[in-house]
Order: structure tokens, then C-alpha cells, then sequence
């Protein structure tokens, strides 16, 4: 067994029961004792039944799941863990029909829980520096395998897919999302947002890059037209091999991704990269997913709508 990983057993071990879950997830989310979701006071809070909380500043009743992504979710909070657990450890993915098999639920509820912990995998907002490689990709079917009433016969290519755009930190991090466009406003304006200034930008020859140069960073391109994938320091193989796996994943998987929540599946391939990352022992990546819920509730009308 590698030392930077649990077994499945070992997990059930460490949490057999929700009181168990509760307890870990007190413990992560109020490290120095109970704080109220509400004013966030952590004075004048009781102690009631079945695990809530009364804040008497604000009048609030309140559990640890209260403001997080676990919130009025009838799901265990055990089951929750093995889910994050089995999300992060899977490198492409598991499917909702094969979490609801393994934790004992619907396939509606284990989809609506994989949907509300990648809403927690995109929590990450810190810059990126040094050498960024950028790049884009599309995602969708190809318009010959479509139905004829759902071809667009507006052209080959990326006609009828959705672009995302990918920016990977040389032996850090990455970020990636969805854009409506991949023109040269929508993707300089996401650099400028995703990336410090005085970066060095390594992209491939295409068009929207250009001008990248006068705007406090450093470009270099190669011509992948041209035959050309490497010239020095200068290529994008960091950020196309996101897209290998992820298209792998998605393909292989998950097999389609609406335009409404593939930024969400975006979202959970870039959290294994980062947070989530194989380097990084099992219950370290279960603690910084854990961290990154809070704050991020969302329900089933949000996400259905």
C-alpha cells in the first residue's frame, strides 16, 4: 500500500458512523469551537438535540452543515466523506450511477452529490505566476453523429461546441473554465483575471493570443500548423495533457456534459490536479476538499433549473 493513500477499509475505519463524519467535519470547518454560519459569532452558542447548535446573538439553529454544500442534504455525512473520498482517489471520475451503487442511494441523489461537491472543487482563486502554459479546447459530439434536427450546418470543427480554456502554472497549479467565445477579448480578459502580471504565457499560434505582450507579460508561441511543438522553454504540452485526461474522463465516464454544468466537471478534474493531486496523501486531499465546502451551498432548484 503507497504511504500517500488509504484503502477503502481503512476510511470505513476511521469513519464508521455520521457521528463519527460530524465530529471530523466540526473539527475542520471550526477549528477553534463552534461559530454561527449567520453573524459568525462564537459567544453565547448552545448546545441542543441531534447535533444542533442555538445561536442566542442572532437566534439562529444551526448544524455543521449549515452553509455548506451539505446542507439539508438527507444523505449521511459518512456516505458524503466516502464520496469525496472515491471522487478524488478516481482519475477520471466516478459516475453517479456507479456512486449510487457503492453508498446505497438513488441515482438522483448520488448525482445531485457529485454536482454539489464539484461546486466545492471550484474554490481555488489564488493567481498564477512564473511560466503559464494556456491553451483551449472544445467539448461536444461531432455535428455528423448528431440527429439532423439538431445539426447547426453552420460549419466543421468546433461549430456546436462548448470552448474551455485551460492555464497551467509550470510545476503548480491549474485553472480552467468554460468561455463563451475564443476570441482575443474573452481569453486576454481570463489571463489577465487567472494570471499575475509579469508571467511568461506559453500558447500555441492561434490568433486570439496575439497582443498578449503589451499587456505586462511575456509571450512565446509555437506553430503546431508548422510541424512545431517545442522551441526551448516554449510549449504547451503541460496544459494538453490536462486535456487528454480530461477528455478521457469525460468521454470514457461521464460520455456528455451539458453546456449548463460541464464548468462544474471542469471544476473536478482541475481539483485533482491541485488540491487533489496523487502527491498529496488521501486524507490531506479529503481535508482541503472538506475546507472547501463551506460557503459553497447550493440546491437542487439551482441546479436543475
Amino acid at each position: 500500500m503507497s504511504r500517500s493513500t488509504i484503502s477503502t477499509f481503512k476510511l470505513f475505519e476511521m469513519f464508521p458512523d455520521e457521528e463519527t463524519a460530524r465530529q471530523y467535519l466540526e473539527s475542520r470547518l471550526w477549528p477553534t469551537g463552534v461559530r454561527c454560519p449567520e453573524c459568525k459569532s462564537q459567544e453565547r452558542i448552545t448546545t441542543r438535540k441531534q447535533a444542533y447548535y442555538r445561536c442566542n446573538a442572532c437566534h439562529l439553529d444551526f448544524t455543521v452543515r449549515t452553509g455548506t454544500i451539505f446542507e439539508r442534504s438527507h444523505v449521511p455525512l459518512h456516505k458524503w466523506i466516502y464520496a469525496m473520498y472515491l471522487l478524488m482517489t478516481a482519475r477520471k471520475g466516478i459516475s453517479s450511477m456507479q456512486l449510487a451503487k457503492e453508498i446505497g442511494v438513488t441515482q438522483k441523489s448520488a448525482w445531485f452529490v457529485l454536482q454539489r461537491i464539484r461546486e466545492a472543487c471550484g474554490n481555488d482563486t489564488d493567481l498564477l505566476q512564473g511560466t503559464v502554459e494556456v491553451d483551449e479546447t472544445f467539448f461536444g459530439g461531432l455535428e455528423k453523429n448528431k440527429h439532423k434536427c439538431r445539426r447547426l450546418n453552420a460549419g466543421r470543427g468546433a461549430v456546436g461546441k462548448v470552448a474551455v480554456l485551460g492555464l497551467r502554472e509550470r510545476g503548480g497549479r491549474t485553472t480552467a473554465m468554460v468561455i463563451n467565445k475564443n476570441d482575443s477579448e474573452t481569453i486576454h480578459k481570463a489571463i489577465e483575471e487567472n494570471v499575475l502580471p509579469g508571467s511568461v504565457i506559453m500558447t500555441d499560434e492561434h490568433k486570439s493570443y496575439n497582443g498578449l505582450a503589451d499587456k505586462q507579460f511575456t509571450h512565446a508561441s509555437v506553430s503546431h500548423s508548422a510541424g512545431e511543438f517545442v522551441r526551448g522553454d516554449a510549449h504547451t504540452n503541460s496544459i494538453e495533457s490536462v486535456w487528454s485526461v480530461m477528455k478521457r474522463g469525460m468521454h470514457g465516464v461521464y460520455h456528455k456534459a451539458s453546456r449548463k454544468h460541464l464548468h462544474r466537471y471542469v471544476n473536478e478534474f482541475t481539483f485533482r490536479l491541485n488540491a487533489g493531486r496523487v502527491s498529496r496523501h488521501t486524507l490531506d486531499r479529503l481535508d482541503s476538499l472538506m475546507d472547501a465546502s463551506a460557503g459553497r451551498r447550493i440546491t437542487y432548484k439551482e441546479v436543475t433549473r
